[in-house]
């Protein structure tokens, strides 16, 4: 599998920008206008994809079913998708989408989709995710609900295709996800075994788990959205709010700034303050004179020799004058 692979223009994997996708989920609420305000909002937080699903009441549950009148309710009216994706790649954004079935996965390789979402809820169905890998772009799995065995037969269905750009985020299917059920750790153990791109997609509430996450090493953030927790829906209460998108992301951007580099060393600008302690002479100092203890203080600004040179000094001659006060060196002796 690839370490790391593009989507659109962006690329994807350990040391690259965190790819933040904004999930829309059912929170348009059938209505495209306020889709078109959800994708705005999108683009001014500064995220890299906004993302929508593509299922049908129809084709997952049966009309007995409970869920079947919610999930109705909440469907994304497949008209939309040509003029959503013209309308966000107009802002800049890249379109996702997840597909439930088939037919929403051919309608999502005629628009030319750049990457392919798959829901926690499709990761055991095999032949989905074949059927998917065969058109040869990214794929983002969601992991809820799966053990690493689920994950494992996924990656060998996708790689039988012929397909090896997979991204992996650990997910729960609990909505909102209390932070003890959250598990950030199991993102080492997906990058370990499977060398693939790890991310997190988060149903928690507020903005403090995926900040979290990024300074774990997810490469990609998933995060529900809404114009407010507010409107009626069933995904609206537990999304965060325009306000809080853009401190999100603001402190992603900042936390990628913080991690830098695994070197420890003295920064440029602390070396120009010199606030540490170094060597000076405690009084006039005589060429010829062996250095002693005495005639030797620890101050600040570093300017001289290091405080932990101290016992090196001691005994040496001093080839030529030193006034009290000046920093010590070696070409004092």
């Amino acid at each position: 599998m690839k370490e790391k692979f593009c989507i659109a223009d962006k690329k994807i994997g350990s040391g690259e920008p965190c790819f933040i996708i904004v999930e829309v989920g059912s929170n348009h609420n059938q209505n495209i206008e306020q889709a078109k305000k959800l994708i705005d909002v999108a683009a001014d937080s500064g995220v890299d994809a906004v993302k929508f699903q593509l299922f049908k009441a129809d084709i997952l549950y049966s009309l007995k079913h409970p869920a079947y009148k919610i999930v109705k309710e909440n469907e994304f009216p497949r008209e939309w998708l040509g003029p959503l994706i013209k309308y966000a790649n107009r802002k800049g954004l890249i379109f996702l989408a997840a597909p439930f079935d088939l037919e929403a996965v051919d309608l999502l390789e005629k628009h030319n989709a750049p990457v392919y979402k798959i829901a926690s809820s499709e990761i055991v169905n095999l032949s989905f995710l074949r059927y998917v890998a065969q058109k040869k772009k990214p794929m983002i799995l969601s992991t809820g609900m799966c053990n690493i065995a689920d994950i494992y037969e996924a990656i060998e269905s996708i790689k039988s295709a012929g397909n090896e750009q997979v991204a992996l985020l650990q997910c729960s299917a609990l909505y909102p996800t209390r932070s003890a059920d959250v598990h950030l750790r199991v993102m080492d153990t997906l990058r370990g075994a499977f060398n693939v791109p790890v991310g997190f997609s988060d149903h928690t509430l507020g903005i403090s788990i995926p900040l979290g996450a990024v300074a774990r090493g997810a490469c990609l953030i998933e995060k529900h959205f809404t114009l407010s927790r507010s409107l009626k829906g069933p995904d609206h209460f537990y999304a965060i709010e325009p306000q809080e998108l853009i401190q999100m992301v603001k402190d992603i951007r900042a936390i990628e700034k913080s991690l830098g580099s695994a070197e420890k060393c003295m920064l440029v600008e602390e070396k120009k303050l010199a606030r540490r302690e170094s060597l000076f002479a405690k009084q006039n100092i005589s060429k010829g004179v062996n250095i002693k203890d005495s005639m030797i203080v620890i101050q600040r600004p570093a300017k001289g020799l290091d405080a932990r040179f101290l016992k090196l000094v001691i005994g040496k001659k001093a080839k030529k004058d030193i006034k009290k006060g000046d920093p010590i060196d070696w070409r004092n002796f």
